[in-house]
């Protein structure tokens, strides 16, 4: 960092510069589909279809209520607490600020991995594109361009992800139309043609869907992205939770008609485990030839570039939050540069570890490691909400313990079931940070970290 951003930085850190509340209702919907990806099923149908004996559509649907219970309680909790912490900062609040810390400790792996993670990806796609350009100097120029954009204010960020997901909305309408087309020329349908992919008595097992279902759930991973914006929007006790069901609601029906449509054309045939990454573009080759199977590939690179810049975007405002209440060094982290308003060391720092780790780990470990902070943080969101909303509430509702009862659970479950090797580095993970929490805050003293958002929404 130049000597002159350092100066930035420390007028920053001793004036009372903030956070700026930008961002609407539709702003906060658009970076959730973005991060989310209105193609997020693409890459994991062949994964799915083989393992739920082709049911994904019924897969995806299911995933989609399970998700909303833990979707609720972020946005009950962004309510309670507008703050960039998110999951860090409910959890520390309502529960224990030891709780809280492993809590932000675990998203920061979470958030940090995606942007590594896309970056690895959108490297790899290229090269698809461009072969003769070496790995190397894709994944340099996709760190670099990430963390420049996100270095310059939210609100231009939020602009390109409306180009962004505008883009990736019109590839999969195109998609729809050869759908459309190769249907349209078949002949004969056979009984329950359009009702086989919901369920096939053929191929049709519990067991099966069930298994589906807990990789389906990966369609969804980064809504909870929006409450670490909830200091940036203009109303965050009303939009976040709007935002935050309307990013799972509208995911999971234009993931279950993108499905539904491949399914149409492809069938409950099995895929070979070599095509099984493929497996959409395939279906995409079979209705559009390689026009359609080259736009897919192009699309999924696109998905990955919002995915990759979403993702920095809020980690950034997850270690913004743990710095400012001093989890983390303060000096740095908790540092808002001035002339944009946003956390400027923490876009850098970000940037940098997506660069050096896009030479050290592989796309297949990232994504793992990836669900296991992701599910943690749910958990820790769903137990705060029921402990806010209807164990210290005297107004006892059923859906107030229903909910976040029934969200942790089914995250319970999906981190149960998440590799050996995931656990093992995950588990280091968290053991590190436990111990660096427990010497800085000598024993998680509540002193000794002070959590700033104060509850805007009384039980």
């Amino acid at each position: 960092m130049s000597t002159g951003t350092n100066k930035s930085v420390t007028r920053a850190t001793r004036s009372p510069v903030s956070l700026k509340r930008v961002l609407s209702l539709w702003d906060l919907v658009i970076i959730g589909m973005v991060i989310v990806q209105p193609v997020a099923p693409m890459g994991i149908f062949g994964v799915i279809s083989n393992e739920a004996g082709g049911h994904v559509v019924t897969t995806i649907l299911i995933a989609m209520v399970a998700m909303l219970f833990t979707a609720i309680s972020y946005g009950q909790m962004a309510r309670a607490y507008p703050s960039a912490g998110s999951a860090y900062t409910y959890v520390a609040r309502e529960i224990h600020p030891a709780l809280g810390y492993v809590t932000g400790w675990a998203m920061v792996m979470d958030y940090i991995l995606n942007p590594l993670v896309c970056t690895v990806i959108c490297s790899k796609l290229t090269q698809n594109i461009f072969p003769g350009v070496p790995y190397a100097a894709l994944a340099i120029a996709f760190a670099v361009m990430f963390t420049i954009l996100n270095a310059r204010a939210v609100k231009t960020s939020a602009r390109i992800n409306d180009l962004l997901a505008a883009g990736m909305v019109v590839v999969v309408l195109i998609f729809f139309a050869f759908v459309l087309r190769f249907i349209w020329g078949i002949h004969q349908f056979g009984a329950g043609f359009f009702a086989r992919p919901f369920y096939d008595p053929h191929t049709f097992s519990f067991r099966g869907v069930f298994r589906g279902t807990s990789i389906a759930v990966l369609t969804y991973i980064g809504f909870d992205a929006i409450s670490t914006l909830s200091e940036e929007a203009e109303d965050p006790k009303r939009d976040v939770l709007k935002a935050t069901v309307l990013v799972c609601v509208l995911t999971g029906i234009l993931s279950a008609l993108e499905v539904y449509a491949a399914q149409l054309v492809w069938g409950s045939k099995h895929f070979p485990s070599e095509m099984v990454e493929s497996a959409f573009p395939l279906v995409a080759r079979q209705v559009g030839g390689f026009f359609l199977f080259h736009l897919l590939n192009f699309t999924i690179l696109i998905a990955n570039l919002g995915s990759g810049m979403g993702a920095q975007l809020a980690a950034a405002r997850l270690l913004y939050g743990m710095g400012r209440s001093n989890a983390i060094p303060q000096s740095f982290f908790g540092a808002i540069e001035p002339k944009r308003h946003i956390p400027l060391n923490n876009v850098l720092l970000i940037g940098a570890i997506a660069l050096a780790g896009a030479f050290v780990v592989s796309y297949e470990r990232g994504v793992e490691l990836l669900n296991f902070g992701a599910f943690i943080a749910f958990m820790g969101v769903n137990a705060a909400s029921f402990v806010r909303y209807f164990w210290r509430d005297r107004k006892k509702s059923w859906l107030n313990f229903a909910s976040p009862v029934l969200g942790f659970g089914i995250c319970f479950f999906i981190w149960l079931n998440l590799s050996r090797a995931a656990k093992i580095a995950g588990t280091i993970w968290i053991i590190a940070g436990i111990v660096y929490g427990f010497v800085r805050t000598r024993g998680f003293q509540p002193g000794l970290v002070s959590f700033e958002a104060t509850s805007d929404d009384s039980p």
